[in-house]
């Protein structure tokens, strides 16, 4: 089992969890209204558990000629700087994924969420929107309506306990 806890302060950002040695197919759920009136996903992850995300996922976004997701998980994006042209991801590799409410503790970073918000959620394009009650920023929650819905902790801000 593998506690997550914040490089800054040392408190724990999670329960125990279990690792799942790839992050399960997303589900194709998104934007499709939920019997709760949500347009939100069904969770990736299984409470309880975590994986590694090997593809580059998150901030920063650069361009790409070719149609794709901006990242696992995420909707191809177009580049407003070329008509012809796509975003992907050039961010970092390996980020936990969880579930989110495997992280109850963490709160919404405000100045973040502003630049983060699709029409129905967070669709994460715009870098970590999840803070430690410390102040340190840990990750990124994605939960718009045609993204996955997820939690990913950004490794350079987390560490690992395991017993």
């Amino acid at each position: 089992m593998t506690v997550f806890v914040c490089s800054a302060c040392g408190s724990a950002i999670t329960g125990p969890l279990t690792e799942l040695p790839e992050v399960p197919a997303r589900p194709g759920d998104q934007g499709y209204p939920k019997a709760d009136g949500s347009r939100r996903a069904t969770a990736t992850m299984p409470l309880g558990f975590f994986s590694l995300e090997p593809e580059p996922w998150g901030a920063p976004l650069v361009p790409c000629a070719e149609p794709r997701p901006v990242f696992a998980g995420g909707p191809c994006l177009g580049d407003p700087d070329d008509v012809d042209g796509f975003l992907v991801s050039a961010g970092t590799r390996n980020t936990v994924v969880l579930h989110p409410d495997d992280a109850r503790g963490l709160r919404e970073d405000t100045d973040h969420l502003r630049h983060s918000s699709g029409c129905c959620g967070l669709h994460g394009q715009a870098g970590m929107n999840r803070q430690c009650p410390c102040g340190a920023l840990v990750g990124t929650l994605v939960n718009d309506c045609n993204t996955a819905y997820e939690l990913h902790l950004e490794p350079s801000q987390v560490c690992t306990i395991t017993d």
